[in-house]
């Protein structure tokens, strides 16, 4: 949430307002130090939950923007009169919260969409409490199909408890497909993608999405839950569902392994697709 919430509802209406199609919006709180040095004046990353928190009342801001500054006929557009807007018709929403003070009222007109297809990727606790809350549509990327059925199944689960209708969430679920005409052909395919891995950089990349430094790790050594104030989901469903890709336990050396692509094989092999 590196924007003013008193922007962000303009950008989304600008792009409604200036094409025909409907417009989304992924709502992300960030995971990166680094990012948050840039984007707050040099403060650090708040928290994980604190950043859910933080969203949460952001997100009561530009929906209060969105849908409760502007009556739906505000706008007049009275050539004769030289009246864009009837101000009557327009109101402050006079928010004041724990994060953000805004008091409105919106600086421009709905669109016709007024709120945008909102869209949310993360996988914590907090995550999926948000996704249930506010989500028409999640991104889903686990280590395994169990993982995916898990986490979707607790986010339907939680907007059922909110009075949503669970039927009405879409899922976007990652994967990686290895393709070829016959099995050997994507075998080959893949042994071809998987050479290109580099160790250490993978280790790196999981260190920048899980704030988990795996350099005091040995090769073997088990990789454990660590709390961290990066993305909490990631790790979470690393440890869950271990057994279901390489057979037994996390260490640095399979970890590598895993994020270079050495076990997409594991766990695309069952779907493997004609091209004749």
């Amino acid at each position: 949430m590196n924007t003013s919430p008193a922007r962000r509802p303009k950008t989304k209406i600008t792009e409604r307002l200036t094409h025909p199609l409907s417009v989304g919006w992924n709502v992300v709180t960030g995971y990166l130090n680094s990012a948050a040095r840039n984007l707050t004046n040099g403060g650090d990353q708040p928290e994980h939950d604190e950043r859910y928190a933080i969203c949460e009342e952001y997100m009561d801001v530009v929906y209060k923007l969105w849908n409760s500054s502007w009556r739906s006929d505000a706008v007049k557009l009275d050539r004769k009169t030289a009246v864009y807007t009837d101000p009557n018709l327009v109101r402050e929403i006079n928010h004041k919260g724990k994060y953000f003070t805004v008091p409105g009222p919106h600086i421009c007109q709905p669109s016709p969409q007024r709120t945008p297809v909102i869209m949310q990727a993360g996988t914590s606790t907090a995550g999926r409490a948000f996704a249930a809350k506010h989500a028409e549509a999640i991104f889903v990327s686990t280590h395994s199909p169990a993982g995916v059925k898990d986490s979707v199944a607790d986010v339907r689960a939680q907007m059922a408890k909110n009075g949503r209708d669970p039927a009405g969430l879409k899922v976007l679920a990652k994967f990686c497909p290895i393709l070829g005409r016959t099995q050997e052909e994507a075998d080959a395919k893949y042994r071809d993608l998987v050479q290109y891995g580099d160790y250490e950089g993978a280790l790196a990349l999981f260190g920048g999405w899980t704030g988990v430094d795996m350099a005091p790790y040995g090769e073997d050594e088990e990789l454990k839950y660590v709390k961290s104030n990066a993305i909490q989901g990631y790790i979470k469903n690393l440890i869950r569902t271990a057994p279901d890709v390489n057979g037994g336990k996390w260490t640095k050396k399979t970890l590598a392994q895993h994020i270079m692509g050495e076990y997409l094989l594991d766990l695309t092999r069952p779907a493997v697709c004609s091209l004749s």
